[in-house]
């Protein structure tokens, strides 16, 4: 059985500890390349998160439906997600895809908004497909998040196995809405105030004939925003029955 040196783990420790951290607050957050185990960037950044509902129970059946299932949900939320010059992570946690990007401008985080509509969309239809199978429908949460995060590098020295570390709201927010999502009476979209105050204006411009703040209902149990807004095109298709 190997055995850990914890004396030179102290050391390890202590090292890090130590050592001197540069700091820099960036307006775009840079690319993986700029990254390294002696700094870290302030930038900010918004997240979005999208999680099964009741996931423990569809898990426990493994079987092929099930594999095709989650196999066709993870590929298409992940190639909404994915068609981003700012995004910075994107990945699958258990139940959950999720995406980070960074966002400098007010117009950055509107589209991480409108990914947000698409998805909620495509919920419709993936449960379209579904039924038509004559397969459960599923729930999902889809939560968005905006804040100024400190990222770093962290892992292990010197090995491959490291990753970048999101340090503030907007990870763990956007992680935490999603879990609220299409519960409990909730919509389906749920925004944090930060995001949805940085993004409204342009949404407003977007739409000037109509009263999309009327979309969104405050839920002050989560300070959160909630809304079901689809894509209406998307949506309209769907319902005509993937017309051609």
């Amino acid at each position: 059985m190997s055995e850990y040196d914890y004396k030179q783990g102290k050391n390890r420790v202590e090292s890090i500890l130590d050592n001197y951290m540069k700091i820099e607050e960036k307006n775009k957050l840079p690319s993986d390349d700029n990254f390294t185990f002696e700094n870290g960037y302030l930038s900010w950044v918004t997240a979005i998160f999208v999680d099964i509902r009741d996931s423990t129970s569809l898990f426990s059946k493994n079987d092929e439906p099930t594999a095709k299932l989650v196999r066709a949900f993870t590929s298409e939320i992940i190639e909404i997600l994915r068609d981003d010059e700012n995004m910075r992570e994107i990945g699958i946690r258990g139940d959950c895809v999720y995406a980070i990007y960074t966002t400098p401008e007010k117009s950055d985080i509107l589209e991480c908004a409108n990914k947000t509509f698409y998805i909620n969309t495509f919920i419709n239809m993936f449960n379209k497909l579904l039924e038509n199978r004559g397969q459960d429908k599923i729930r999902v949460g889809i939560g968005m998040a905006t804040d100024k995060e400190l990222v770093i590098k962290a892992g292990r020295k010197g090995v491959s196995i490291n990753s970048k570390v999101w340090i503030g709201k907007a990870v763990t927010i956007a992680s935490k809405l999603s879990s609220y999502g299409d519960k409990n009476f909730y919509s389906r979209l749920m925004y944090s105030p930060v995001s949805y105050e940085n993004f409204i204006d342009g949404f407003e411009k977007k739409q000037p004939n109509d009263n999309v703040r009327n979309w969104f209902s405050y839920q002050s149990g989560l300070n959160a925003y909630g809304s079901g807004i689809l894509m209406s095109e998307f949506d309209d298709w769907i319902k005509g029955g993937f017309a051609e």
